[in-house]
């Protein structure tokens, strides 16, 4: 059985301690060997929410495994514990719809080539450079990170739209590893300040929206009192009212940047779907990615379900 995963590297990437301590403010990747880092509290809550119940762990992990390697022997996927978690997690430990979840993780990214092929952070620095996007260095009280998302900074002549839903999705991918965030899930703050109409007659922007509608976001207009009702000013950088600093463009960048081996390892490999047969109630076929309309954009809505 191994011989069939001869081509990818299972385990957890490589964790660079170098890398980890010039961002303190975030958690570094799970290490290769599985070691639970939830407070007691976020034990109870995924126990009460999601299903989760440490005792079992590793066992519905191992069982979510055997399916894999039983039913999809061809899958070229990571098979360590914490990357499994994530699926489990996010169908509340149903093995079924885990595993369906991580079919449409790999089917999606098959569909939708414009965004996945080749997806490491350089190919998106000048996104980042721009400050399209930038994730804020304190969790809310819920203890969700906070995506802040500037369509404004983006022209159209500038590159592509596509090249934002890549920056958007490395950043949920990264956001995603530390088990807090599986429990506590994510807030996304849009800020449409300085949208105008070339932007809005490209459906880039609407796509951007479509991106981020299955997780809670904060929709940033000119009345800053909405915005702190739903989050505080203590974690809020001064443009918005907060009283956290001057917001930072440039730590996520580099956050993610010193991430690109990382992100080869994870996403620069071989097809993993090559050779494997996919149920007949996927919903992914070659032809969506070309579309405008809702149904188009649901491979990618699947790949970012299970951040929540």
């Amino acid at each position: 059985m191994a011989d069939q995963h001869e081509s990818i590297d299972l385990r957890s990437p490589p964790v660079d301690p170098s890398a980890a301590a010039g961002h303190s403010w975030f958690p570094g990747p799970p290490p290769p060997m599985y070691s639970c880092t939830l407070t007691p509290e976020l034990v109870a809550k995924a126990r009460e929410e999601l299903q989760e119940k440490p005792e079992w762990r590793l066992r519905d992990v191992q069982a979510l495994r055997d399916m894999i390697l039983k039913e999809q022997p061809n899958l070229r996927t990571r098979l360590d514990d914490a990357f499994l978690l994530r699926f489990l997690r996010a169908r509340k430990f149903d093995y079924d719809r885990a595993l369906q979840l991580l079919l449409n993780y790999h089917a999606g990214r098959k569909a939708w080539p414009e965004v996945f092929q080749d997806l490491k952070p350089s190919t998106v620095k000048h996104v980042l450079d721009l400050g399209f996007l930038t994730v804020l260095p304190q969790p809310d009280p819920n203890g969700r990170y906070i995506l802040c998302l500037r369509p404004g900074k983006w022209k159209p002549n500038d590159y592509p739209f596509v090249d934002n839903v890549r920056a958007i999705y490395l950043t949920l991918e990264k956001l995603i590893q530390p088990e807090e965030t599986q429990v506590n899930g994510i807030v996304i703050l849009a800020d449409y300040t300085g949208v105008g109409m070339s932007q809005a007659s490209n459906p880039g922007p609407f796509l951007a929206k479509k991106v981020v509608s299955i997780l809670q976001y904060i929709l940033h207009g000119s009345d800053l009192r909405s915005l702190h009702r739903n989050i505080p000013r203590s974690v809020l950088p001064e443009e918005y009212g907060g009283t956290a600093g001057q917001l930072d463009m440039c730590a996520w960048s580099r956050l993610l940047l010193d991430c690109e081996e990382e992100f080869i390892v994870e996403f620069c490999q071989p097809d993993p779907l090559e050779g494997v047969v996919l149920p007949d109630s996927m919903l992914f076929d070659g032809e969506q990615g070309s579309g405008q309309d809702d149904d188009s954009f649901r491979g990618l809505r699947s790949q970012l379900y299970y951040c929540y």
